[in-house]
């Protein structure tokens, strides 16, 4: 990513080995671009497929760190690549990541937005697949914690600490 926007010729497009656009600029903490040469955090590759246990962990790991938007790459690629009975799930918990995310970077209309969707969709996953703790995770307290944290983020209006809010996906 040694690259900077002025050696870029106009008008292309950052692509992987496979030649699908892929945004190379580096990222911050919270996922935010930074300008090209910048010095950002490592990031999440992407289509990594990995054992629900493993996504659970790696996700944690990243949240534990102040990292939400690198958890949610790691939610989404099991959103992606896992069994069709369980998208809903990682989707859901993916958007807990992201809403957290955004509660993070300042935008609390749509970080409050995105938790609450996140709750209600590992609530109702939860409900359809009559799984509350599928991988050890407690479905009823992350979403509890989601409503929480949106609550917050309102009455606040303002920005909170990724790390210090970090939901715990497993008790």
């Amino acid at each position: 990513m040694g690259s900077t926007s002025s050696e870029r010729p106009a008008g292309t497009r950052d692509r992987d080995i496979e030649g699908r656009a892929r945004n190379a600029r580096p990222r911050d903490g919270l996922g935010r671009p930074l300008p090209y040469g910048a010095d950002g955090v490592e990031r999440q590759p992407e289509g990594v497929v990995r054992t629900p246990e493993q996504t659970v962990a790696e996700a944690q790991a990243l949240l534990d760190a102040g990292k939400p938007f690198h958890a949610h790459e790691v939610l989404e690629d099991a959103w992606k690549s896992g069994p069709e009975e369980e998208r809903a799930l990682w989707r859901g918990l993916a958007q807990l990541a992201v809403g957290l995310t955004h509660a993070a970077r300042g935008n609390v209309t749509g970080g409050a937005r995105l938790l609450r969707r996140g709750a209600g969709a590992v609530e109702e996953w939860a409900s359809q697949a009559g799984r509350g703790q599928p991988y050890g995770m407690d479905l009823a307290g992350l979403a509890e914690w989601a409503r929480g944290l949106a609550g917050d983020v309102e009455r606040a209006a303002a920005s909170v600490d990724a790390r210090a809010r970090a939901p715990r996906l497993c008790r």
